[in-house]
């Protein structure tokens, strides 16, 4: 088992292990292009982890210079378990606190009841209940 930086290639792998995941919920924003310029504008932060050439689990880290943002953090059924979700969480943390990211967010869909077992557990992870989130599409307007 290796972790690794992710990169365009891994898309197909990725896509896969995301389409497969239930309480994942896939966009626009997932496809190839902008996958490849969110990449591009957050240079080795995303990873994965990796046997074998397989990939088994992913995180998407990404930050607006001031926050971090993780997404699609995502361990293979057969692969959970092992402490997988948590050294990607680990070692994306660091990537952004070598960048002077301290904080971080993660949206969890309210259906995915896994994912938020997962946060809940998670030391130092508080669920938020001060804010609520709105999103627009730029041609939905």
């Amino acid at each position: 088992m290796s972790i690794r930086s992710v990169t365009p290639g891994d898309h197909p792998a990725l896509l896969a292990l995301w389409q497969r995941t239930p309480g994942l919920q896939l966009r626009v924003e997932d496809e190839f292009e902008p996958f490849c310029a969110y990449l591009e504008r957050n240079p080795d932060l995303s990873l994965l982890i990796e046997q074998d050439g397989q990939v088994l689990a992913s995180l998407l880290v990404g930050h607006d210079g001031r926050r971090g943002y993780l997404q699609h953090l995502v361990v293979d059924e057969p692969w959970r378990g092992r402490g997988f979700a948590r050294a990607l969480l680990r070692e994306g943390l660091l990537r952004l606190a070598a960048l002077g990211i301290e904080k971080s967010h993660v949206f969890v869909l309210g259906d995915a009841p896994l994912a938020l077992e997962f946060w809940l557990a998670q030391p130092g992870w508080e669920m938020r209940r001060d804010i609520q989130v709105y999103s627009t599409r730029r041609n939905e307007n």
